[in-house]
């Protein structure tokens, strides 16, 4: 027993002393190594978990930006796919552009009653309704001249009826697209004009405002005709003066046509912000700028207005007037172009049908701003209706 164990004292004291005589350096080591294990031990997680939550941060950051580009990616398709469906849908179904063109069912302002024009301020202006065809009844308006004002206080119809035999002019106004006889710019302008010394009738074509009836070219213009049927049948020998404005031109124009064909002319014609033709003012529109490089263009949304019967063709119409003629224009308007106005002077200006009648063109400055329907503002208008109505004598102006 004693024999055995005494080899392994030996090997210890041995070890024992080697260690001793190198512990200077290995003890340090081993030190040193202990240290770092345990400073990893101490400092791993820790320096773990930011690297962890930077790590889940950036995933989720990449995660919203790739849901924002996946809902944007979807609307820029939607907004694609409906920019590329609205000229076949509109090609499919022309009446849209019918119902674009005419706007009726736009009624501004809203919540008026047409049936009280005095609520628009308009005293001296009684409200009537005609009945053009079976099935069709328009609302109209009759403002006397503001000279008036007292007299036409609680008058009925036939008073007002009766006032149209007087010795002042009667103008026939036409109004444009949207709204109905009683929007604020019109009513603003019946006041100017029977400030001026004018009867003004005017009213809303069928399926405007509280007329009943389904718009249409056609349509409009007997509206118009028979309107002014009515106003000769009670003013005598008063002058009696046709004022379109804007798509109220194409039915002016129109109507005055009819009236030359019949040998029963206005005694002229006032033409505001007008063009030549509905095509070339669809072309121009505001509306069309999106599309008016689209291809096949006049295929898709042109062709459409034709064939529903829509021409209000301004350019060949006055070829075939026989009166006096004033167009006047805005160079800032921004629905109907100011060259489409200069364009349709120009054609009518030379043509035949007028050689004994006087044109004139008025522009209006754009730093004025009267823009589309604004030319009432003007203080100039009193004297050019006052010139332009009051001479007879045939002549060109510009």
């Amino acid at each position: 027993m004693r024999k055995r164990t005494e080899p392994v004292a030996l090997e210890h004291e041995r070890c024992a002393a080697a260690g001793s005589s190198s512990s200077g350096s290995a003890a340090a080591a081993l030190d040193a190594d202990c240290r770092l294990k345990q400073n990893l031990r101490l400092t791993g997680p820790a320096a773990a978990e930011p690297r962890c939550a930077a790590d889940a941060g950036m995933k989720r950051a990449l995660g919203r930006r790739k849901g924002v580009w996946l809902r944007l990616r979807k609307i820029l398709f939607c907004v694609l796919g409906l920019y590329i469906a609205i000229p076949f849908l509109i090609k499919l179904c022309p009446g849209i552009q019918a119902k674009l063109i005419f706007l009726n069912f736009v009624r501004v302002p809203y919540f008026i009653d047409l049936k009280k024009p005095q609520d628009q301020g308009l005293n001296h202006t009684c409200n009537y309704y005609l009945q053009p065809e079976e099935d069709v009844t328009i609302g109209v308006w009759h403002t006397v001249p503001a000279v008036w004002w007292k007299n036409a206080q609680g008058k009925d119809q036939m008073w007002y009826e009766d006032a149209l035999a007087s010795s002042h002019p009667i103008i026939l106004y036409l109004h444009g697209n949207a709204g109905t006889r009683g929007g604020d710019h019109r009513v603003e302008l019946y006041k100017v004009l029977s400030s001026l010394g004018y009867h003004v009738v005017t009213f809303d074509y069928r399926g405007w405002g509280d007329s009943v009836g389904t718009p249409s070219e056609r349509g409009m213009t007997y509206d118009a005709l028979h309107v002014f049927d009515w106003i000769k049948a009670r003013s005598g020998d008063n002058p009696v003066y046709i004022w379109g404005h804007s798509l109220g031109t194409g039915v002016a124009t129109n109507l005055v046509r009819r009236l030359c064909e019949r040998e029963t002319p206005p005694d002229a014609l006032i033409l505001e912000s007008p063009f030549t033709n509905i095509r070339e003012e669809a072309k121009s529109h505001p509306f069309s700028v999106i599309y008016r490089y689209f291809p096949g263009f006049d295929w898709f949304f042109l062709d459409p207005i034709t064939s529903s019967g829509i021409k209000f063709a301004n350019d060949e119409n006055v070829k075939h007037i026989s009166c006096p003629l004033l167009i006047l224009h805005a160079e800032d308007d921004p629905v109907v172009p100011f060259q489409l106005g200069r364009k349709l002077y120009s054609i009518a200006a030379p043509a035949r049908s007028f050689r004994d009648f006087k044109v004139q063109f008025v522009p209006f400055h754009s730093d004025l701003g009267y823009r589309h329907k604004y030319i009432y503002k003007s203080p100039e208008l009193p004297r050019i209706l006052r010139e332009f109505l009051g001479k007879s004598e045939p002549e060109h102006q510009h």
